[in-house]
């Protein structure tokens, strides 16, 4: 058997290596595991693990690739019908077309992953999304966000990692049977504190299996998981890009949100929000400094 390695990319055979993972610290003969695309975190035997082939690998990566597209498509898509409504809305009784600009909601984007991060940030910006990305261990979530929320100033805070639901140790409502709800809740929590009202500061917190009902109560808009599975590690993005780029006099939909998402309403949910997009006239060059 080879030996497994930090950084290295497995599979859990008991679970016939449904979820890829990569290893992300190893203590004696267990392996502290992350999902490669899920927000999973997870500790296994080494014994158990079975190192994923390039080449199965290769196939698994563009069969998530190719449902990411999906998603990014449907979302443009579902976007090119908002700005052509806002089009005929704002420029009525004007002959000039595009003669409005729109200023998106910011979204501050706090990740116990930096992997994630890269690949969030990289889509926020595919979708002409403002977004100020900071990689923080969850744990120390809740000591930092103030000072990130004064200093962003952002319209959208996403609080997010990785999470999982450990029955052997509480039941689902149960904080301590939880990886890192606890820090996520307090989180919220903390920036509750500075920006007490939801349209005024949108918030999607949690990851895998999270406890969904905690995080709402915290003070949360959105939040993982209703039916305690696995998100996506992209979901966070397409929730809170839906806010940003939605027209502020206007209410995100629930299902407005769940249908552009990887995951559904298993593992995604929330309350109806406002949106964060400004729009305005006439439009302008920005060549002004900050």
């Amino acid at each position: 058997m080879a030996k497994i390695k930090v950084g290295q990319i497995v599979g859990r055979a008991s679970y016939n290596c449904d979820i890829v993972f990569r290893v992300r610290n190893i203590e004696g003969n267990m392996a502290e595991l992350h999902g490669e695309d899920m927000r999973l975190v997870a500790d296994a035997p080494l014994s158990d693990l079975v190192p994923i082939e390039e080449k199965v690998r290769k196939r698994l990566e563009k069969r998530i690739r190719d449902k990411e597209e999906s998603c990014y498509h449907l979302f443009r898509q579902d976007r090119k019908l908002v700005r052509e409504k806002s089009e005929f809305e704002v420029t009525s009784g004007y002959t000039k077309k595009n003669s409005f600009f729109e200023m998106p909601g910011k979204v501050l984007h706090i990740d116990g992953d930096p992997l994630y991060l890269k690949k969030c940030t990289q889509v926020y910006d595919r979708l002409g999304v403002p977004v100020y990305g900071v990689h923080i261990l969850e744990k120390e979530m809740p000591l930092q966000v103030a000072s990130l929320i004064e200093m962003v100033r952002p319209d959208i805070l996403v609080v997010t990692g990785h999470d999982a639901y450990m029955k052997s140790k509480g039941t689902e409502q149960e904080l301590k049977a939880y990886r890192n709800s606890r820090h996520f809740v307090d989180t919220v929590k903390e920036a509750r504190k500075v920006v007490p009202y939801m349209d005024h500061l949108v918030i999607f917190a949690g990851a895998c299996q999270s406890n969904f009902q905690s995080l709402l109560k915290a003070g949360a808009n959105f939040a993982s998981s209703p039916d305690r599975v696995n998100i996506h590690a992209l979901d966070p993005v397409y929730v809170v890009s839906k806010v940003s780029l939605t027209p502020f006099m206007e209410h995100v939909g629930i299902w407005d949100v769940l249908k552009t998402s990887l995951t559904g309403k298993e593992g995604l949910g929330g309350i109806e929000t406002r949106g964060a997009l400004r729009r305005g006239m006439p439009r302008y060059n920005d060549n002004a400094e900050e």
